[in-house]
């Protein structure tokens, strides 16, 4: 399709409508143009080969790196990504304000953590949480967060290219361009330079759902010796990581992070073989802050490869007009930094919440904080790779879940897989021990009762 000098004019009026920095009108603009032109953002496989670990360092055997992270704690921040609203888990705020043990949500979970490290911290909030997130930070008063908000995109009509209208609802034909966008952000926001004016050069930045993300001394040692400009944490790729952005290595010979939305409809098979593939990105990532000032100095932006994402204009509405998102993400940054590095760590550095089933193991005793509210896996856990299946009908949601498990989480540390079916509620404690199944009614509430200890199958 030919570029429509009109549609672009259009969108950069839009965005100026909303005063937006003229480096993500560009950037933006940019985006668009690949669009018009065809692209796809898809990868292929004739352009990646894989990873070996071989080609890897691994993160156990840098504890000899450690004082220097010590060291250097005073010219490191934090960054936590924390625009998520957790609408799938029916959540309607700042999904970092959602309780992870009892009286403690992720967001004070992290603000402990920083304040025990004694690293600063900093938070990219979206337009969805940038007033709860600030409120709830002073009212927990026990640390501190520099805050900066996440742009958005207009969201592309598919049929010609033009600006999505909807007089409905005028906000949803924007889209939040992904957490690629942290490094935009960053520099209009004017928190890089500043950060640099203070002497802070070091970022370690991660999602705000994943308390394995602590800062590492010994990665952030190791980091730094090496003035690395740039260093992914990946870890081996198991069956449930099918779906996760892969680690490959283009044909120019650097790293590259590859997208399930990057991938080609016919190559599915092999982005999913964890055998071929066997890295995954777990969006832990750390920046040296001297080369992205420097990369936009010479680049004036950071152009990360695009992802077009199809969606209804409505996400709750199929039959609304279709469009395309443009987004980016943020570990596909190591593609552009020569000497970019990735570091295997343990599954232990990934401990996200995606689903009400995540919770559940995060909420019980399968994960416990220590000092600090640092988060450790139960050393009496029976499993590393314990599976959580609760019945989507009746669990979905925080608040049906709240409901059904309003005694508290039952203890998950011997526990290897619990599937749930029906309408189930549980009282405590209840234990879990190796594979257990439960199933009660579809039609009514049942109960596993106080002092229950589940192993194998049972029928309520």
């Amino acid at each position: 399709m030919a570029e429509n000098p009109a549609h672009l004019q259009a969108f950069i009026e839009k965005m100026k409508g909303r005063q937006m920095d003229p480096i993500v009108i560009d950037t933006f603009a940019d985006y668009y143009r690949q669009v018009v032109e065809g692209e796809t953002g898809l990868l292929s496989d004739r352009d990646i080969s894989p990873v070996s670990p071989d080609e890897l360092v691994n993160a156990e055997g840098l504890q000899t790196h450690r004082e220097k992270g010590r060291d250097v704690l005073g010219r490191t921040i934090m960054i936590k990504l924390n625009g998520g609203l957790g609408t799938s888990m029916g959540l309607t705020g700042a999904k970092s304000l959602l309780e992870v043990k009892p009286g403690k949500s992720f967001l004070s979970v992290i603000l402990r953590q920083a304040a025990h490290a004694g690293v600063e911290l900093a938070l990219m909030n979206s337009f969805s949480t940038h007033e709860d997130t600030a409120a709830a930070v002073e009212e927990m008063g026990g640390g501190r967060a520099r805050m900066f908000l996440q742009h958005m995109f207009p969201k592309i009509l598919r049929e010609d290219l033009s600006p999505a209208k909807w007089p409905a609802n005028s906000d949803l034909e924007w889209n939040p361009p992904g957490h690629g966008d942290i490094y935009t952000a960053l520099k209009t926001s004017g928190l890089l330079d500043d950060l640099l004016a203070e002497g802070i050069q070091y970022a370690f930045i991660s999602n705000s759902d994943n308390l394995g993300a602590t800062l590492d001394f010994s990665l952030l040692g190791y980091f730094a010796e090496n003035d690395l400009p740039f260093m992914m944490e990946v870890a081996e790729r198991t069956p449930a990581d099918t779906k996760g952005g892969h680690l490959a290595r283009h044909e120019n010979g650097r790293l590259i992070l590859r997208e399930v939305a990057q991938c080609p409809a016919d190559e599915m098979e092999a982005f999913t073989d964890i055998e071929l593939y066997r890295f995954f990105n777990t969006n832990n990532i750390w920046v040296n802050l001297q080369f992205l000032a420097d990369l936009f100095s010479t680049e004036k932006s950071v152009r990360l490869p695009i992802i077009l994402n199809p969606k209804p204009l409505d996400p709750r509405d199929e039959n609304s007009p279709p469009v395309f998102q443009i987004e980016t993400a943020m570990g596909a940054a190591i593609s552009l930094f020569e000497g970019a590095s990735a570091v295997q760590v343990p599954k232990s550095r990934l401990i996200p919440v995606k689903k009400c089933n995540d919770l559940l193991v995060l909420r019980s005793d399968y994960v416990l904080l220590e000092e600090g509210d640092f988060p450790r896996l139960n050393p009496k856990r029976a499993t590393d790779r314990i599976r959580v299946d609760l019945d989507p009908n009746f669990y979905k949601k925080i608040d049906q879940f709240n409901k059904r498990f309003a005694a508290g989480a039952p203890s998950l540390a011997q526990c290897e897989s619990l599937t749930v079916r029906g309408d189930v509620y549980f009282e405590a404690p209840v234990t879990v021990k190796g594979r257990a199944t439960v199933i009660g009614r579809p039609d009514a509430p049942t109960t596993v009762a106080s002092g229950t200890v589940l192993s194998g199958e049972l029928t309520l």
